[in-house]
């Protein structure tokens, strides 16, 4: 989309929640920052509220109210940071968007770089995150879930990266094209192909409020990365079928040659039970991924909205794309 000046538009994309203490000094930057690129690009903000319970939305109505370049929409209802990620992306209008979270911990100003290395070619520019103000334990936790989900997943998924991107717009349009009611977009960008590079950066810490991604969000995260973009887990579960089988059938010829042998031995009732309980633990482990699978083609099925518009800013019904 050509500005009047024939510039370049870049769209800020901003999912929020419960965000109202950190918005004024995100929009104060924000703001520099289009001053400050003025002359090679022209910027708009783009929120999406995920039914906050605070003052986010009356701040954001304020913000647009005095800057037209804010647009937000308010959802129904939480539906989860990467749809609302994936929502922000459907109603984006820039040649390129950029997804920073509004705890301001990845940089607005890297920008700059990522818009260069954009005009430079490529389609996809992430940061890495070289250190991060967190606790050794989380820290390795979510180093150690990258290196799974990069190794299980059918294309390389890059390691120590969030959402704080910048993406083409030939990568916007065809995110929209894949039907996902749990999306795990670090792995379908990824996924796409496109030229892509990462740029290391060292991230702050949270300048106020706490953070919405615990422990749990994470390993549901991970989970949806290794369901959405591997086929790996149902090949083991055939694979430990197998094993299985080969192991039983080895133990029924030992049983055999060693009642042959010894036929005074007793019946190992024990054994038998510990054998009974294992076969049962591991065909509910079977079941468990063959029901995640299912419950994955059963949502795309249902075919529900990514999100709801409940209320927006700077923006007309027809612009809504949920």
């Amino acid at each position: 989309m050509e500005t009047p000046g024939g510039l370049p538009l870049i769209s800020i994309s901003v999912p929020v929640l419960n965000e109202a203490d950190n918005l004024d000094a995100l929009y104060a930057r924000l703001r520099q920052l289009g001053d400050t690129m003025a002359d090679r690009c022209r910027l708009e903000f783009l929120f999406t509220d995920n039914h906050s319970s605070d003052a986010t939305w009356e701040k954001l109505a304020a913000l647009a109210r005095a800057d037209s370049r804010v647009r937000a929409i308010r959802f129904s209802k939480n539906v989860g940071f990467q749809r609302s990620i994936l929502a922000n992306y459907m109603h984006a209008r820039g040649d390129a968007v950029m997804q920073i979270d509004a705890d301001l911990q990845d940089p607005p100003e890297l920008l700059e770089r990522f818009f260069q290395l954009w005009r430079d070619g490529y389609h996809v520019v992430y940061g890495i995150r070289e250190k991060r103000p967190e606790g050794k334990l989380i820290n390795a936790f979510r180093k150690v879930g990258y290196w799974v989900v990069d190794k299980l997943s059918e294309h390389t998924i890059p390691r120590d990266a969030g959402d704080f991107r910048l993406v083409d717009r030939k990568v916007i349009d065809g995110l929209q094209r894949y039907r996902s009611s749990n999306p795990y977009l670090r792995g379908l960008i990824a996924g796409m192909g496109f030229k892509q590079i990462g740029v290391p950066y060292e991230r702050a810490a949270r300048v106020a409020g706490a953070s919405k991604f615990g422990v749990a969000q994470l390993v549901r995260l991970g989970l949806a990365g290794v369901f959405n973009h591997s086929v790996l887990p149902l090949r083991l579960a055939t694979y430990g079928g197998l094993f299985l089988l080969g192991l039983t059938a080895l133990g029924a010829i030992y049983y055999v040659f060693l009642r042959a042998f010894h036929p005074e031995l007793p019946r190992g009732l024990a054994s038998i039970h510990i054998l009974v309980l294992f076969g049962i633990g591991f065909q509910s482990l079977l079941l468990g991924i063959l029901g995640e699978y299912l419950l994955r083609i059963y949502l795309i099925l249902r075919a529900e909205p990514v999100a709801i518009a409940e209320d927006m800013l700077n923006l007309v019904p027809a612009d809504i794309k949920l």
